[in-house]
C-alpha cells in the first residue's frame, strides 16, 4: 500500500484568498450582532447523524497553548493557514462538521456569513458544529491537570445554535487538579443534556515523560477510562466518547454501549497510519461510530486537507478499506479549489 503526493502541492491561497481572511476582523469590529443572527438562522440537522456515524474536524489545540506541529513549535499558530485548511475540509458537502473554540467557530461563521452574502447559500447548513468547552489546562503549566472551562458554556452553545459541546479530562492520579476537571465535566454533561445538546467527552489517563504528559493507551487503561467517562452526568443519553486508538479496540469498545469516536492523536508525516487504524477500529465493534481528527487531516505533508479528510470519511461512512481510501485521495486533490475565489 503506497502513499505519495507526487508533484502535487496544496497552495492555500488558491482556495482561501487572503483578502477574504482579512475581512474577518472588519466584520468582528463592525457587524457583531449580524454574526449572532447569522448563527441563529443556520439550518441544523434534524438528527445529529445521517447514517449513525460522524467524522468531525477537531480545531481546538491553540486554545490550550498547543501550537506545535511536528518539529515546528508554532506550526498551528498561523491563523490564516489554520483557518484556511479547516475551511478546505468543512466546505465539502459530504463532510460532517467541526469542533473548535469560540474564536475559531466565530471565524468560520463569519466566513460563512460573507459567503452567503455572495452566493445566497450557507456551507454550514446541516453541518454538525461542536464547541470546545474546557481549555484552561494550558500545556506545560503547573495547573495543566486543572483543565477548567474557559471557552463555550452550555448556554452559549445553545444561544449560538450549535449542536453540542466537547470536553476532556486528563487523569493524573497524583494531581488533585484532575478531580476538579472531572467534576466540571460531569456538570457540563448534565447542563448540555438539559438543553438537548450532545456531549463529546475525551477521558485520558496520562503519565509524565521528559517533563511532558503522555497519553496511556494500553488496553487496561482505556477500558477503565471508558467506564469512568460513560458514568459522568445525570444522564448518558446525549453522550459520545472520544477515545485513543488501541490495536485491541474491539475490547475497548465493548466496555460501553455509548457511541465511540476515535481521536486523531499526534501529528504524523503520512496519513497511512491514521487510515489503517481507522479502518481497523471502525470495523471492530458496532458502537464505534466515527472520528474526531485534527492535525492529521489539516497538516499532512503537502497534501490537500480535503482529500485526506474525505478518504477518512469514506472509511467511516462507506466502509472503504485502507487501500481504497488511499486511492481515493488522488481523486479528490484540488477539486473545488475555487470554492471562494470564483465569487470574487
Amino acid at each position: 500500500m503506497n502513499y505519495t503526493t507526487g508533484n502535487y502541492k496544496f497552495i492555500l491561497e488558491e482556495f482561501f484568498p487572503k483578502e477574504l481572511f482579512y475581512k474577518i476582523t472588519d466584520i468582528r469590529v463592525n457587524e457583531t450582532s449580524e454574526i449572532f443572527e447569522h448563527a441563529k438562522n443556520r439550518k441544523k440537522r434534524e438528527k445529529l447523524t445521517k447514517d449513525g456515524k460522524l467524522i468531525i474536524l477537531a480545531a481546538d489545540h491553540p486554545g490550550r497553548r498547543v501550537t506545535a506541529l511536528r518539529n515546528d513549535p508554532i506550526g498551528m499558530g498561523d491563523r490564516y493557514e489554520y483557518l484556511g485548511r479547516i475551511l478546505r475540509v468543512i466546505t465539502d458537502d459530504q463532510f460532517d462538521g467541526v469542533m473548535a473554540t469560540t474564536d475559531m467557530i466565530e471565524d468560520i461563521i463569519i466566513v460563512d456569513y460573507l459567503y452567503e452574502q455572495k452566493t445566497g447559500k450557507s456551507f454550514l447548513d446541516e453541518k454538525v458544529i461542536i464547541g470546545c468547552m474546557n481549555r484552561g489546562g494550558h500545556a506545560g503549566s503547573l495547573y495543566e491537570m486543572e483543565d477548567v472551562f474557559t471557552s463555550f458554556s452550555a448556554q452559549s452553545l445553545k444561544n449560538m445554535n450549535l449542536d453540542g459541546g466537547k470536553m476532556m479530562y486528563r487523569l493524573d492520579p497524583s494531581d488533585h487538579g484532575s478531580l476538579i476537571t472531572i467534576r466540571e465535566c460531569a456538570e457540563a454533561i448534565t447542563e448540555l443534556s438539559r438543553l438537548g445538546l450532545y456531549s463529546f467527552i475525551e477521558p485520558v489517563t496520562v503519565e509524565e515523560r521528559d517533563k511532558k504528559y503522555a497519553f496511556k493507551t494500553d488496553l487496561e487503561t482505556l477500558v477503565k477510562d471508558v467506564g469512568a467517562a460513560a458514568a459522568l452526568g445525570e444522564t448518558s443519553l446525549y453522550t459520545w466518547l472520544k477515545i485513543s486508538y488501541n490495536e485491541n479496540f474491539e475490547r475497548v469498545a465493548r466496555s460501553t454501549t455509548l457511541p465511540v469516536v476515535l481521536l486523531g492523536g499526534p501529528a504524523k508525516e503520512s496519513p497511512l497510519e491514521t487510515i489503517k487504524s481507522f479502518e481497523h477500529a471502525i470495523k471492530s465493534a458496532p458502537n464505534v461510530r466515527g472520528a474526531m481528527v485534527g492535525r492529521n487531516v489539516t497538516f499532512v505533508q503537502q497534501d490537500d486537507p480535503r482529500a485526506v479528510a474525505m478518504s477518512l470519511s469514506m472509511i467511516i461512512h462507506e466502509n472503504y478499506s485502507a487501500e481504497q481510501a488511499i486511492q481515493y485521495i488522488a481523486t479528490k486533490r484540488g477539486k473545488g479549489i475555487d470554492f471562494f475565489s470564483k465569487f470574487d
